[in-house]
């Protein structure tokens, strides 16, 4: 398929051939929403900790007899029930880590670029800025290449290597955010409104998920197998 390029100032200067395996798959929705979940597990810090009724501080002394007071059986002053007591089944410091395949995070991100294409929120640029500005980090730059773009609600800028003239552009831009292709992910993704790829971004996709990344490492005498599937 071909995805058609643009120069920073929004005109249409040519189009590229792109790999249908990385740009043209069909969505698999329910790898995609797996593949979230499990990229927002990772963030979690899972440092949050309670004592039980064994680590709180207090006597383990019964509080007053079992029998003969009409009252309620009552143990030692850490029991749950009571003020200052331990908690029941309260979190534990623990990893939110979830393993996921190789093969499903790669389909994944072929998924949500594809949809992307689909749905016309994909752009292919030039190069972020025109060749005769300065390559000094400029805002002014970034918000006149959105504007270019017809880009009016949240944008990932992927460039092809880390960039960092390009983030320092738009760290202050609200709802935009610069990555280098190699650490993408559908998190990223699928939070902003609108993907920006350089040329050089583009291939390195194609790089990173096309090819036979796509349908895994074929087995001598079997060709792949066909690109999309769970």
């Amino acid at each position: 398929m071909k995805l058609d390029v643009t120069d920073p100032g929004g005109k249409r200067r040519r189009a590229i051939e792109v790999d249908d395996a990385v740009f043209g798959v069909e969505p698999n929705v329910a790898v995609v929403h797996q593949t979230l979940l499990a990229q927002l597990a990772a963030r979690r810090a899972g440092t949050a900790s309670t004592k039980s009724r064994s680590e709180v501080a207090g006597s383990t002394r019964k509080i007053s007899r079992q029998k003969g007071l009409g009252a309620a059986r009552q143990g030692s002053r850490r029991a749950p029930h009571r003020r200052g007591g331990g908690v029941v089944f309260g979190p534990k410091p623990r990893s939110f880590q979830q393993r996921l395949p190789k093969r499903m995070r790669r389909l994944a991100i072929r998924s949500v670029l594809s949809s992307r294409v689909r749905e016309e929120r994909l752009r292919v640029v030039t190069a972020l800025r025109d060749a005769g500005e300065d390559a000094q980090p400029s805002t002014k730059s970034v918000v006149r290449l959105l504007e270019a773009l017809g880009v009016e609600r949240s944008a990932l800028i992927v460039t092809g290597t880390p960039d960092r003239s390009a983030y320092l552009s738009a760290r202050n831009v609200a709802g935009t955010d610069v990555l280098p292709a190699d650490t993408i992910s559908v998190a990223d993704l699928l939070a902003h409104h609108t993907v920006v790829l350089t040329v050089d971004a583009v291939r390195r996709c194609e790089e990173l998920w096309g090819g036979e990344r796509a349908g895994g490492r074929p087995q001598p005498g079997h060709a792949p197998g066909p690109v999309g599937g769970a």
